[in-house]
């Protein structure tokens, strides 16, 4: 089997009325993601899904067409697309970074070859360790009544698990993670989220004043400047610390896990650049007896499936005790896909079909397709 071409599709999904989101990156409105088919000479299409944004990644929608027509689909014309390994090297080779990118053709690849042998994705990644993966959904850095009127929609829903974005106003944000906290009361876990909004001092003073509101864990209150800064704030509180933005790489784990300077790795397909070096990564930080958590970046139907497989094939994914972020569809007005992903309340369902278990829904494609 060959591919004989890899098609970007631009396209615009508002997120819904009163599930926007907002953090130290800014307000997330709308999604100008792209969805990749790779087609086969077998007639085999594999979909993939580039959740890129500028101030995540550096990514655009047009960089991420430009980059897939021009390079990347040139450079895998021809190739088997079950050599997974084989194409992530060839992308690597004609184009750096570009991680969201990568993974959208890397995902379809998965599609296809799970295709070609008639099994979901993960029995390839070694199969199941687990049947299904806790999650939590996110509250946005607003003020204290509109957060709380979040955390209550999703506590009304059956959800057990919250994360609240800091990192702009400590005070405010203090105000917003003691609200979420008196509201959900002591049997719902919350973390925080500060997107690199603190720096360090600001981070130390902060996560103490939070640690009588029995945080789960606080996600990259830090930027990624300093690595050594981990160590510091790791000393400073109670609190468990999750990396982030701090690690796209397989260097960056390596990094991050030898110098024992954070308790849980937030890893997934799309910002490690594929399912293969995110599965890398989840062996590094497993040698290193450092556990991961699934993070996201408000994927559609596609990476979300290609997130759960990784789910529930990852033994260092430990949802159980850090529940994932496999939500993104809830907050979308569309997924992309024709049957809508089992997610939550409580926990999310990988689907069972062959390759990613998810079909395109051309309906949808036509109408938030950007023309």
């Amino acid at each position: 089997m060959k591919i004989t071409k890899i098609e970007p599709i631009p396209i615009l999904v508002p997120l819904k009325q009163g599930l926007t989101t907002k953090t130290a990156h800014g307000e997330h409105i709308d999604s100008p993601y792209v969805i990749a088919r790779v087609h086969t000479d077998e007639g085999i299409v594999g979909l993939g899904e580039a959740t890129v944004a500028p101030r995540w990644s550096g990514e655009t929608s047009p960089g991420c067409c430009a980059a897939i027509e021009q390079l990347i689909g040139p450079a895998l014309e021809g190739s088997d697309p079950c050599d997974v390994s084989g194409c992530l090297d060839r992308m690597n080779r004609v184009i750096k970074l570009n991680p969201f990118t990568k993974a959208a053709v890397e995902m379809a690849l998965w599609d296809i070859a799970g295709k070609a042998a008639d099994v979901p994705v993960y029995r390839l990644l070694g199969g199941k360790v687990r049947e299904n993966v806790p999650m939590k959904m996110v509250v946005g850095a607003f003020e204290v009544p509109k957060a709380v009127a979040l955390a209550e929609q999703f506590l009304d829903w059956g959800v057990n698990h919250l994360k609240v974005k800091v990192g702009l106003d400590p005070a405010e944000d203090l105000a917003r993670v003691k609200a979420v906290r008196e509201l959900a009361g002591s049997d719902i876990t919350v973390g925080v989220d500060g997107n690199c909004g603190w720096n360090i001092t600001t981070a130390r003073k902060t996560l103490v004043q939070m640690e009588p509101y029995d945080l789960l864990f606080a996600e990259q209150p830090i930027g990624v400047e300093d690595p050594g800064a981990w160590n510091q704030l790791r000393n400073a509180t109670t609190i468990p610390m999750m990396a982030d933005e701090s690690v796209f790489t397989l260097s960056d784990a390596h990094d991050l896990t030898s110098r024992r300077a954070v308790d849980i790795l937030s890893i997934y397909p799309g910002k490690n650049g594929g399912i293969l070096p995110t599965m890398a990564i989840a062996n590094v930080a497993e040698a290193a007896g450092i556990v991961c958590c699934m993070g996201s970046n408000l994927e559609l139907g596609i990476a979300t499936a290609a997130m759960l497989h990784v789910g529930v094939a990852t033994r260092a994914m430990d949802s159980e005790t850090y529940p994932g972020d496999f939500l993104g569809p809830l907050y979308h007005e569309a997924d992309m896909i024709t049957e809508p992903l089992s997610l939550g309340p409580e926990v999310s369902c990988v689907p069972d079909g062959p390759g990613l278990g998810v079909e395109l829904d051309e309906d949808q494609l036509e109408r938030w397709r950007e023309k």
